[in-house]
């Protein structure tokens, strides 16, 4: 097995992951409200990047951290995973999977509008069109299953979360990429303070109890599979692809395969709306990507 062909193995396994996370987070959410789900699922994030350190030999570096990148930790953890999944999974209580998913994949466009004044980079014509775009796509989903009628949102305090979810996403990518640590490593130090901050939020705003069995498989696939494993996956595609260009673009059938998972797990019936939508969202995001490799 050529190199190339391992970093199509293990993206293949990262999409179809992510893939059912989406009707994963709505399962769970039927027996754990949405912070006890960020909960369960940081904590067995945690655990399995704490595992893949062990097996990578990394874990005395988790010890040796400075004073400054520890400082570095608490804040993307206040991030990701906590402000981002506790806004994200709130909208996933509010919204239909197949509004939710999409109207949080938002987030690359949103990182091109926030690295003009983080990154000091320029807002171009194609940024602006990419935006326009997607946003476009943002308006019809958020009109539900009537595509015809009047402009109405059919939850706007769920629409507005997806989206901004995507916002926090996009701080917590620009954050990160100045970060030049290992990853896995970054990534765990970050989720030991946001597991203590989602802890602290769920005894103040809800409740631990032991959840039905159904409720911690949710979790724990959700911490495995949409946080921590299927990073070190992504990891290890992009560690044996000849360039992230030639694997990139799979990721962009992760929307559209999950639409496939919440109509015959879920049983959603798929509104029209929903697939133009993300048509229009992924649209903005490939001429944001066109726009990447112009410049290189």
């Amino acid at each position: 097995m050529t190199s190339q062909t391992k970093a199509y193995f293990f993206v293949a396994l990262a999409v179809l992951f992510w893939s059912t996370v989406a009707t994963a987070f709505k399962i769970a959410l039927r027996s754990l409200d949405f912070i006890q789900m960020l909960f369960y699922a940081s904590a067995s994030s945690l655990l399995v990047l704490l595992v893949v350190l062990v097996v990578q030999g990394n874990i005395p570096h988790l010890f040796t951290q400075s004073r400054r990148d520890w400082f570095g930790s608490a804040l993307l953890g206040l991030l990701n995973p906590f402000l981002y999944y506790l806004i994200l999974f709130k909208a996933y209580d509010l919204l239909p999977a197949q509004q939710a998913q999409p109207l949080n994949y938002t987030w690359p466009v949103v990182l091109s509008v926030l690295s003009v004044p983080l990154l000091g980079q320029k807002l171009t014509f194609q940024a602006l069109m990419a935006l326009l775009i997607s946003f476009s796509g943002v308006i019809v989903i958020s009109r539900g299953s009537d595509p015809t009628g009047a402009l109405q949102f059919s939850d706007p305090v769920g629409v507005f979360l997806a989206v901004f979810s995507s916002v926090v996403w996009a701080l917590f990518w620009i954050f990160n990429v100045k970060d030049e640590r290992d990853p896995v490593l970054k990534l765990c130090s970050g989720f030991i303070f946001g597991t203590v901050y989602v802890t602290i939020t769920m005894l103040v705003f809800s409740e631990f109890t032991v959840p039905p069995l159904k409720g911690l498989l949710g979790g724990i696939y959700i911490g495995l599979f949409e946080m921590g494993l299927t990073f070190v996956l992504w990891l290890q595609a992009l560690n044996h692809a000849r360039d992230s260009a030639s694997i990139s673009h799979f990721v962009y059938l992760s929307p559209f395969l999950s639409l496939v998972f919440i109509y015959f797990v879920l049983g959603e019936a798929i509104a029209i709306t929903s697939i133009i939508g993300l048509v229009l969202i992924i649209s903005g995001i490939l001429i944001q990507t066109l726009k990447w490799g112009q410049n290189r």
